[in-house]
C-alpha cells in the first residue's frame, strides 16, 4: 500500500467518513443564505451542526437526517434515515417535508437522490460540494462570503434569487 492509500484510509472510514477541515467562518454565509426559508432539512448533517444549529436558533423549524445517529443542536429534530432510500421510495418521509432540503460537503454521488428528494416534496434544494468536486446535477453556483459555494439545484419559489 502507498502513500495514497494511507491518506484514503485516514479520511474514508465508513459511516464517520472525516472530511478535511472547513473553515467555521463559512458557516454563517451559508446560514445567511439559507435563511429565507423557514422550514428545512440538513441532509447527512455529520458531526458539523453549525449551520442547523444557527438556523434554529433564528427561529427556523429544522430537522437534521443522517445514516447514523448523531447528536442534534438544540432546537434541530433528528431522524435517522438515508437519502438515496429516501430518493427511492414514493413517500420520502416527514423529515424531508421542508421549504428547503440541502446538505453541506455532499458528496457527487448524493446529488441525484438529495434533489429527487426536494422534487418529490417541493422544495429548494441546495447543497456545497467536498472541495473540488464539480454538482452532480444542474445547478446555479451561489458565491458566498468565506469562499464557499452554495450550489442551488432548485428553487421553485426564487428564494435564492430574492
Amino acid at each position: 500500500m502507498g502513500t495514497m492509500s494511507t491518506i484514503m484510509n485516514v479520511f474514508m472510514t465508513g459511516a464517520d467518513i472525516s472530511y478535511p477541515p472547513v473553515s467555521d467562518a463559512r458557516r454563517p454565509a451559508i446560514a445567511r443564505k439559507l435563511a429565507g426559508f423557514g422550514r428545512l432539512c440538513e441532509v447527512g448533517i455529520g458531526g458539523r451542526p453549525a449551520v442547523a444549529a444557527a438556523l434554529a436558533r433564528d427561529g427556523r423549524t429544522v430537522v437534521a437526517t443522517d445514516v447514523v445517529d448523531r447528536p442534534a443542536p438544540e432546537g434541530v429534530r433528528f431522524v435517522r434515515d438515508d437519502v438515496v432510500a429516501a430518493a427511492g421510495r414514493d413517500d420520502p418521509g416527514d423529515a424531508y417535508r421542508a421549504d428547503c432540503v440541502y446538505a453541506l460537503n455532499s458528496p457527487p454521488e448524493l446529488h441525484r437522490s438529495l434533489l429527487a428528494v426536494a422534487r418529490r416534496v417541493d422544495a429548494a434544494c441546495a447543497f456545497t460540494t467536498l472541495g473540488g468536486d464539480p454538482p452532480a446535477v444542474d445547478a446555479t453556483p451561489h458565491a458566498l462570503d468565506g469562499g464557499d459555494t452554495l450550489y442551488v439545484a432548485r428553487d421553485p419559489d426564487g428564494v435564492f434569487d430574492a
